[in-house]
């Protein structure tokens, strides 16, 4: 189970997630994310994984279609919260590369 809790406010979306990121949960969080940045268009969007317990590819394909998505629209993504075991996961996807000191992703 995969909760997704929104909070915009001057031009960025705050995107808090708790629970396990599986493709079940990705595949319906994807959707309630992508319907709120279409609507709100943010210029940052900022997604909170510190309450994650539990991410595979799903979340990979999560974030980096986000990343994507904000990017077509002239927006950035902010990634914060990463665990040590979420940190090597993006690592090995080669995503390590955008990874910040302090727990954050940013592109």
């Amino acid at each position: 189970m995969l909760d997704c809790a929104m909070e915009q406010r001057e031009g960025v979306l705050c995107v808090s997630l708790c629970g396990e990121i599986d493709h079940h949960a990705a595949t319906l969080v994807r959707a309630k994310i992508d319907a709120r940045i279409l609507a709100y268009e943010p210029k940052l969007v900022v997604l909170d994984l510190s309450a994650v317990s539990f991410m595979d590819s799903s979340g990979i394909g999560l974030i980096l279609g986000r990343h994507r998505m904000l990017k077509s629209l002239g927006g950035t993504l902010s990634i914060r919260g990463v665990s040590p075991q979420t940190a090597k996961l993006l690592r090995i996807a080669g995503i390590e590369g955008i990874m910040e000191s302090k727990g954050e992703v940013k592109q």
